[in-house]
């Protein structure tokens, strides 16, 4: 019994009409779009009783943003009709009523998310198609200790590129020190031109 009035309390949902032009006309031009959205924090603090009215505590969806700024910072909408929906502490606000062009974006960006969980689910399938179709041989020879005749074998060649490693260094440094002598037997004119190249 306990449960049910926690969900209670955690799902609230309102409706509401905000009027900003009152708001942002406060502020000078270049900081009208601004003021709308913390008017916005503001209203739904107070409306929807957020304790210690804290407005970091209320998260405002991206096409409530886009809204507010699709006409630029100097000119907000005068009023927005959103929907706050409270879970525990946080408050989620979202848009009502979405313009053509919103309409399309939100659109488009679902039909993206499904795509991307649809080939997650997809190669997901593929993986375990794979790991199907083995020979369970090979899966059994993975799982068992290598033997010691592979081990050596690793060994030696790792010991094998150190020492490749190593004169492929030498001769390097080799070819520096001759190509420094032959610059210094130069004549000054000519070690001048050299060093400018």
């Amino acid at each position: 019994m306990a449960t049910k009035k926690t969900e209670a309390k955690t799902e609230l949902e309102r409706i509401y009409v905000i009027p900003l032009l009152k708001e942002w006309s406060k502020v000078p031009r270049y900081k009208r779009a601004k003021k709308a959205i913390r008017a916005i924090r503001e209203f739904i603090v107070r409306h929807m009783k957020i304790r210690d009215r804290d407005l970091n505590k209320v998260r405002i969806n991206k096409y409530v943003n886009e809204e507010i700024w699709f006409r630029g910072i100097k000119k907000p909408p005068h009023k927005i009709k959103v929907k706050a929906i409270k879970e525990g502490d946080i408050v989620r606000v979202e848009l009502v009523d979405f313009k053509d062009k919103l309409k399309f974006k939100k659109a488009r960006e679902e039909r993206i998310i499904k795509t991307s969980e649809e080939r997650k689910k997809e190669k997901l399938a593929r993986k375990a198609a794979e790991e199907a179709a083995k020979p369970e041989e090979v899966k059994e020879e993975k799982k068992g200790e290598k033997s010691e005749a592979e081990i050596k074998e690793e060994k030696e060649k790792a010991k094998a590129g150190e020492e490749a490693a190593t004169k492929i260094t030498e001769l390097q440094h080799k070819e520096q020190k001759h190509k420094a002598i032959e610059k210094i037997k130069q004549p000054k004119h000519q070690f001048r031109k050299a060093l400018e190249k």
